[in-house]
């Protein structure tokens, strides 16, 4: 070792480094065993497919159609094989109604390491514009559940007017359930997913809802409202009001 060398390892900024590198790895790993400290999360599967949504806790509502996506790379890319997509008719509201019919998709992630397939890809990356996109809250208030959820309210429609019609909107709506706790955009699911070092396992689902694609669209306030109740169904609350132990979750 030449003499400039040595002297580079033996200055005292150089050793205090080394020290606190040191005592920092070990620290780190002391803290990992001692207080149970989770770097890697393990999976938290459901404890029975979303396909076994009873349709009898959504009474007010009939099921029009189930469908599953026939695309390897879209299933793919949405991360999970854990989801439904059903479309819902509000049997209490009337035939004209444009949140009379809405499209129901729920997925579920049982080891997350990234928070793929938002509705502001997923349409505009199918061909429409987003026209809108607010922050809101859904205020839930159902028996025994009562809470005031984050979510996302979005516009979309087709890039230009139809010549036979006016420019087609429709507006969609979600929210994430993210290891208990709620988001309204996949940067908050993200945050959460990382800020608690000590849960074992990590998980979340999203809801989201989409009303009449159509001529008549509802108003923000219509949809949020509509939205409120589709959420209060005792099946869908059930996966957004316990973070464990609830009918779906371990």
């Amino acid at each position: 070792m030449n003499n400039k060398l040595r002297t580079t390892y033996f200055q005292p900024a150089f050793l205090i480094c080394v020290a606190v590198l040191a005592t920092a790895g070990i620290g780190i790993s002391i803290a990992i065993e001692h207080f149970q400290i989770y770097l890697a999360k393990e999976p938290l599967p459901l404890k029975k497919s979303l396909n076994l949504l009873d349709e009898n806790t959504i009474s007010t509502y009939k099921v029009v159609s189930k469908s599953k996506i026939q695309n390897e790379e879209i299933v793919k890319s949405l991360g999970t094989e854990d989801y439904i997509q059903w479309v819902l008719e509000d049997l209490d509201a009337v035939t004209n109604s444009s949140v009379r019919r809405c499209l129901l998709f729920i997925t579920y992630y049982e080891l997350p390491d990234r928070v793929p397939h938002v509705p502001e890809e997923c349409y505009t990356g199918s061909g429409y514009q987003k026209f809108t996109s607010d922050a809101i809250v859904f205020d839930i208030n159902k028996d025994s559940f009562k809470a005031k959820v984050p979510g996302r309210y979005l516009v979309f429609g087709s890039k230009k007017d139809n010549y036979l019609r006016r420019r087609e909107k429709f507006p969609v709506l979600y929210l994430f359930k993210v290891n208990g706790l709620y988001a309204n955009s996949r940067e908050n699911a993200r945050i959460i997913l990382n800020k608690n070092l000590f849960r074992k396992s990590s998980y979340f689902c999203k809801v989201e809802l989409a009303f009449n694609q159509g001529l008549i669209s509802p108003t923000k306030e219509e949809a949020v409202t509509a939205g409120e109740k589709l959420l209060a169904l005792t099946g869908i609350a059930a996966l957004l009001r316990f973070p464990i132990h609830g009918a779906y979750q371990k």
